[in-house]
């Protein structure tokens, strides 16, 4: 079973909790849904829906064919039938899913698809699931990056499944309803809390909290900060349309309107490769951008 057909038997239970929520919301005089609430929800659900007929080849057959492959030669293998491996096999696919997402905030080709998942200005529930349509570098990317998982000897269709599982976790911690955990919670795991930092367009808050299911990664790998300041969504410069074309692809055509201006090779190359508020220098300014994977 693939990522696009869990998600969609769990469309029920979405909604569910995207009701609650807004249920939730419209109880607090202090945080009653607005106009903004509306509209970005209808772009996330339509974003959703347009994206289910689009992904599937490329969410499955094209990016996992390599863990397919390389769970097919290695010569290491490990059996489902142990709970041990099912806990270590979450832990290593929740690794390589860290490195997956920090990639998808420090390449710019990369960033033109996961760019979707941020563009929205108001956070709830249903941002979940604003997710890019057709990129197939970013799909190959991320097959790629379970094939480590593969060689180490989990069977590809486990490999699949947790990662499932993973993404299923992140879909209730995308809310402002819930604030922090328990202290040792908050500590190991992704919560409400941390993502809704990763979320965060403004300082101290872009390219942190990469953890799908753990948090620890973080902590290890210095890409931690914890909720503190008011939060600001979106991107440092939005899309400022609703249109679900327009929401997938405006930092593709950004990034090539960039390529096509470079003044040099290597500027083309960074531009595509590198971190996404990278700006080639001129005689009038230096080099800009290191820390800004949300300047789209």
């Amino acid at each position: 079973m693939n990522n696009a057909h869990l998600a969609l038997y769990a469309v029920p239970a979405f909604v569910l909790l995207m009701l609650v929520e807004w249920w939730d919301v419209r109880r607090d005089p202090q945080r009653a849904p607005s106009g903004r609430y509306g509209r970005e929800s209808a772009t996330n659900w339509a974003t959703y829906a347009l994206g289910q007929v689009t992904k599937p080849l490329l969410q499955f057959v094209v990016p996992f064919s390599a863990v397919v492959v390389a769970a097919a030669v290695t010569p290491l293998h490990l059996s489902p039938r142990h709970w041990w491996v099912w806990v270590l096999g979450l832990v290593v696919t929740d690794f390589c899913y860290y490195w997956a997402h920090r990639a998808d905030h420090r390449v710019r080709l990369l960033w033109t698809a996961h760019s979707v998942h941020h563009s929205s200005t108001y956070f709830n529930l249903s941002t979940a699931i604003r997710l890019p349509w057709l990129n197939p570098f970013a799909s190959v990317v991320r097959g790629l990056a379970w094939v480590p998982a593969a060689l180490l000897g989990f069977p590809a269709w486990m490999i699949f499944l947790l990662n499932s599982l993973g993404l299923l976790y992140q879909f209730p911690i995308h809310t402002q309803r819930i604030e922090k955990l328990w202290r040792p919670v908050e500590f190991v795991f992704n919560t409400p809390a941390h993502h809704r930092v990763h979320h965060g367009s403004n300082q101290p808050y872009l390219d942190t909290n990469y953890g799908g299911v753990l948090i620890v990664w973080d902590r290890m790998f210095g890409s931690f900060a914890a909720e503190s300041e008011p939060i600001r969504y979106g991107l440092t410069h939005n899309v400022g349309t609703g249109n679900p074309l327009r929401v997938n692809y405006h930092e593709f055509a950004a990034m090539l309107r960039d390529v096509r201006t470079a003044r040099s090779w290597r500027g083309r190359l960074r531009y595509v490769f590198g971190p996404p508020g990278w700006r080639e220098p001129t005689p009038d300014a230096p080099e800009v951008g290191e820390k800004a994977s949300a300047a789209a």
